[in-house]
């Protein structure tokens, strides 16, 4: 297959439905369609993803988003070129229900089909939105993961550090159920933070003693519940200024921490490359404008490009899934029917890994 290609790429890693068809051609992509059908109603009662509802939801909705984004490009499925499937890391029954959509399709029709890390969708999407091109220094900052990675192609990354416990995303949303906001958490929390004073609570910088870049947000956590409880106790309650100071106060120390580790990894990567290379972010957590504006500082004063995608490619989306697809399928990247959904996916193949891992292999 060569020249222009029309690929279709399916998302269904976590709580969000999405598929995109792109136009491809020489490692550029074009957004012809994108659709996204989010479960944030399902899970709101239960103050946070159910996987078992997740993934049938999944399967439900599946073919509809299919349907949605080939009538947007005007387009049917024998326009199509290229199947690209989020095949991990993520909740395991919606990898499944995404796998075994894209395998049905692709035999169906005799199409070639790429299982793509959700990670690595993130990690390129500079190069979707801006034309950003290898290397560059990425910040993946989506849901349960964090890691400054220096992007050297759509299949080679090296990771230069992360978060060695609860990644950002995660800590949002603890935050969010401890101060009784609603689910998900980042936006409940960066709203509510824009009304408090981040002076009123002195809550820690984890991690900024040591050098490195890894980070550890599960500390800050509990010296918020420590100071939820501590004013419950004091005066019966939480007020709204309360949240609003305790969110600014947590929002402050999550930003001061990651624009310093950033500096600290464009540092590392300058050295590993020889020259800064932009800095670029992506995820779910790249939409906060707090955490933005912390991050294009630091690239100002390293004197490098930032590059902070627009914010319906910054959560999870189907388009990045697609244009990396089309990046690994024209590196001759392609799977078979023997493509599998996996939990767990580390990126960065000859980094050790982070968090561990079991028998399921490691988790970032």
């Amino acid at each position: 297959m060569s020249g222009a290609i029309n690929v279709l790429g399916l998302e269904s890693s976590c709580d969000d439905t999405a598929a995109a068809v792109l136009r491809a051609e020489n490692g550029k992509s074009g957004i012809l369609s994108s659709v996204v059908h989010s479960q944030t109603d399902l899970h709101a009662r239960f103050g946070g993803i159910v996987p078992e509802i997740a993934a049938r939801a999944h399967a439900e909705k599946l073919d509809v988003v299919t349907r949605e984004a080939l009538g947007q490009a005007s387009m049917d499925l024998s326009s199509i070129d290229l199947i690209a499937v989020t095949a991990g890391p993520g909740l395991i029954g919606g990898g499944l229900a995404g796998v075994s959509f894209a395998k049905g399709r692709a035999a169906a029709l005799d199409l070639p089909m790429v299982g793509v890390n959700h990670l690595a969708g993130h990690a390129l999407t500079p190069g979707l939105s801006n034309g950003l091109a290898a290397p560059y220094l990425m910040l993946l900052v989506s849901g349960g993961h964090c890691q400054f990675l220096i992007v050297h192609a759509a299949d080679r990354f090296t990771r230069l550090g992360g978060t060695i416990d609860d990644a950002p995303g995660e800590a949002y949303d603890k935050v969010a159920r401890l101060l009784g906001l609603p689910q998900p958490g980042g936006p409940s929390v960066e709203e509510a933070a824009k009304s408090g004073e981040s002076a009123r609570f002195a809550l820690p910088r984890p991690l900024l003693d040591r050098p490195g870049c890894d980070m550890s947000f599960s500390g800050l956590k509990t010296a918020l519940l420590r100071l939820r409880d501590r004013l419950i106790a004091d005066q019966g309650g939480l007020f709204v200024q309360d949240r609003s100071d305790l969110c600014q106060g947590f929002q402050a120390a999550v930003v001061d921490v990651m624009a310093e580790k950033t500096r600290r990894a464009l540092l590392l990567a300058g050295e590993r490359l020889g020259t800064a290379p932009p800095l670029a972010v992506a995820g779910g957590v790249a939409a906060n404008a707090e955490i933005r504006a912390a991050l294009n500082q630091v690239a100002e004063d390293c004197g490098v490009r930032f590059v902070a995608p627009p914010l319906s490619l910054c959560t999870d989306n189907a388009a990045m899934i697609a244009h990396a697809g089309a990046l690994l399928f024209g590196s001759g990247h392609k799977d078979g029917m023997d493509l599998v959904a996996r939990p767990r996916w580390p990126l960065a193949r000859v980094s050790p890994a982070l968090l561990g891992g079991g028998r399921k292999g490691a988790k970032a």
